[in-house]
């Protein structure tokens, strides 16, 4: 009875129990939801083992926690089915998982343990016995790595072995990530590559003569053992001056002598060379001797101190001779510039003597008719160099669609007037037509009418010009240099201001400086709507270069007043004036006034563009910017391109195309136009 009454209150206790157990399950999915997967999973393993596995189903029940058991069969009929299929596909791969180990290692769902041992490993008699499996010892370290696992996880569990399906998805995804790694990898080596080779086409617009004959680009730098002789004997120059003023200052006449001699040695052995191939087979003696004599005054004369107070007064010296070399090469490139080489001036006398021996009936060109047809195209060149001229009226002549159409309004001053008509007569532009005048006998161009011309004849431009402040030496003579041009003293210069007065009849004209050369049919510029402005023109300003702050003293209220010193510089040189709209705005009658205004320079520096600027201010119709292409007398670092696609190219700057001190990579584009084999060229040597 007693025994009954135990086993009656078990199962009454058990009956209690199971009906108060589904609150509690409740209780613990609301609480523990985390822990309580963990056990479903670990169950729903082992439930799956059971029903593929009867020969182990047994050691698995007994194995298992009965808490396990009981949370399982609470748990499922409060879980749909996907979820339990959810939870048990997770645990396919890793495995019954255990809530303690969890809190110890705090590792992600996507690891789990592999090669686990146990204190005692089972053999196969344990296995036959079937004794229960044992659990890990604490001591044991679990070595965790990514993906499955190819051992068994406890010691008495059957091992859980990949199906076909998991390994060939597993070995795909890692196929996909190594292919992904190197798809990453070569992206990152094709922007490289991309950068160097951007680099190197940038490099390549590097020009190295410019920058200097010790310039980080020369070839030498490459290797830098090369040229070391020549390094090395141009050092011990230097230490050899040192040493000399030590010498004497402490009074060793012996050792100075010695020095100097092996300096002038060394000086003849060294020359002009460059590299150590110039030098001659001497120079390696003179270059030991040389150290041998600088380790003897070493030894006799060293003092930190005072060779770094001569070296620094040597540094100071050079410093200021290179500053007075700059300057006396700003003065002698600024005159060139001004200069007209001797072939130049060669041609344009012989050309004048032949002139005046004309018949006075050989003088004249012909199709004067066409010079005052509105309906042709007209172009205004004013110069006082017959080779310029001659290229740009043959440039603009070979590219132009219509020669027949074009009129070449030449204006040369007196002294060329006969050497540029009698070029033309010999050389006609084809069936263009071309007409050349003296800017002298232009009797209304007076100093009454023209301010210009009645500052030139005042006293204060004269004493500007020629008495005050005249350079005693080349180093002196730099300054502003280029504003005391003679060709500001020539009307040719101003002329500009005054094309409705030298062609009246005249409606549309384009106006070329005499150093540009001309490389597309022009006639399209006709076509261009000005929009009621005066002055088509190409504007130079960059982020901050070429605006009107450069030009004009906006220190002045006047100019203040009346001018944006951010508004955009534009250029002369091929400009496309309309002449109705310049007599109906007055333009000659705005330069008159602001010309009067500045006769003491307080405006602007001397020169045509200031003026320009000012008189064509709100006026000026920008153009496109490949008409007219700048800076081939100044800038080394033109793009290729844009020169060859302008349809003007211009050598603004000191560096004409006809001097000796012109750019060479931008020579041809201006000698491609000239008769070489010209008679009168050959004879003045300007074929050479």
């Amino acid at each position: 009875m007693a025994w009954k009454r135990g086993s009656s209150g078990l199962g009454g206790q058990r009956n209690r129990s199971a009906g108060s157990s589904f609150p509690i399950v409740i209780l613990i999915l609301c609480s523990f939801l985390a822990p309580l997967i963990f056990f479903v999973g670990r169950g729903l393993y082992t439930s799956n083992t059971i029903d593929h596995n009867d020969s182990s189903t047994t050691s698995s029940k007994q194995g298992l926690d009965w808490r396990e058991r009981l949370a399982l069969q609470q748990i499922k009929p409060l879980l749909t089915k996907e979820v339990i299929d959810v939870i048990k596909a997770s645990t396919d791969d890793l495995g019954p998982l255990s809530l303690d180990s969890f809190r110890k290692n705090n590792l992600s769902a996507s690891w789990k343990f592999v090669g686990q041992e146990t204190k005692a490993k089972k053999s196969a008699a344990d296995a036959e016995v079937n004794k229960p499996s044992q659990i890990a010892t604490a001591d044991s370290k679990p070595k965790i790595t990514r993906g499955k696992h190819d051992g068994p996880v406890d010691g008495d569990h059957s091992q859980f072995l990949d199906s076909p399906a998991k390994l060939a998805r597993r070995q795909l995804r890692e196929r996909k990530r190594e292919k992904r790694a190197a798809d990453l990898v070569k992206r990152d080596d094709d922007v490289t590559v991309k950068l160097e080779n951007a680099a190197i086409e940038r490099s390549k617009s590097v020009d190295s003569s410019v920058l200097g004959k010790y310039s980080i680009w020369r070839k030498e730098n490459d290797n830098e053992n090369t040229d070391s002789t020549v390094r090395l004997m141009r050092d011990q120059l230097i230490m050899a001056r040192v040493y000399i003023s030590i010498a004497t200052t402490k009074k060793k006449p012996d050792l100075a002598h010695e020095l100097q001699t092996r300096l002038k040695e060394s000086q003849r052995a060294l020359g002009d060379a460059g590299s150590d191939a110039d030098l001659t087979r001497s120079a390696h003696e003179k270059m030991k001797a040389m150290g041998q004599v600088l380790s003897k005054a070493r030894e006799q004369l060293y003092d930190c101190k005072l060779v770094t107070a001569k070296l620094r007064a040597m540094l100071q010296s050079a410093d200021e001779q290179v500053r007075s070399l700059k300057r006396q090469s700003t003065f002698l490139s600024q005159l060139a510039a001004k200069t007209i080489p001797n072939g130049i001036h060669c041609l344009s006398m012989r050309l004048t003597i032949d002139y005046y021996l004309l018949p006075l009936e050989k003088r004249k060109f012909p199709r004067s008719e066409n010079l005052e047809n509105p309906d042709l195209f007209h172009y205004a060149l004013f110069s006082d160099n017959v080779l310029a001229a001659s290229v740009v009226v043959n440039s603009t002549i070979v590219n132009a669609k219509e020669p027949e159409k074009h009129v070449f309004h030449l204006v040369s001053d007196k002294l060329n007037f006969g050497a540029m008509n009698m070029w033309f007569l010999l050389n006609p532009p084809g069936k263009a037509t071309i007409h050349v005048e003296n800017v002298d006998v232009f009797k209304w161009l007076n100093s009454s009418y023209c301010p210009v011309l009645r500052q030139l004849e005042s006293a204060a431009m004269k004493e500007y010009y020629f008495k005050a402040s005249h350079p005693n030496t080349l180093s002196a003579g730099s300054s502003n240099l280029k504003y005391r041009n003679p060709k500001y003293l020539s009307m040719l210069n101003h002329l500009r201001f005054y094309l409705p007065q030298v062609y009246p009849k005249l409606n549309k004209i384009l106006f070329l400086d005499d150093d540009i050369v001309v490389q597309k049919d022009l006639t399209g510029l006709w076509s261009v709507d000005l929009h009621g402005k005066v002055n088509g023109a190409v504007e130079t300003c960059g982020q901050s270069f070429h605006r009107f702050d450069k030009y004009l003293n906006f220190s002045n209220p006047h100019i203040a007043r009346n001018f944006d010193p951010n508004a955009c510089g534009w250029a002369y040189g091929m400009n496309m004036f309309d002449l109705k709209e310049w007599k109906k705005r007055d333009i000659t009658g705005i330069y008159h006034k602001w010309q009067n205004m500045n006769e003491d320079r307080v405006l602007w520096k001397l020169g045509t563009l200031p003026p320009g600027l000012i008189t064509f201010y709100g006026l000026t119709h920008p153009l496109d910017k490949s008409w007219h292409v700048l800076g081939l007398g100044y800038n080394p670092s033109i793009d290729r391109s844009d020169i060859e696609n302008a349809a003007v190219v211009h050598y603004n700057g000191n560096m004409k195309p006809w001097l000796e001190l012109a750019m060479t990579k931008y020579r041809s584009y201006w000698t491609k136009y000239i008769k070489l084999d010209h008679p009168y060229m050959r004879s003045c040597k300007l074929s050479e």
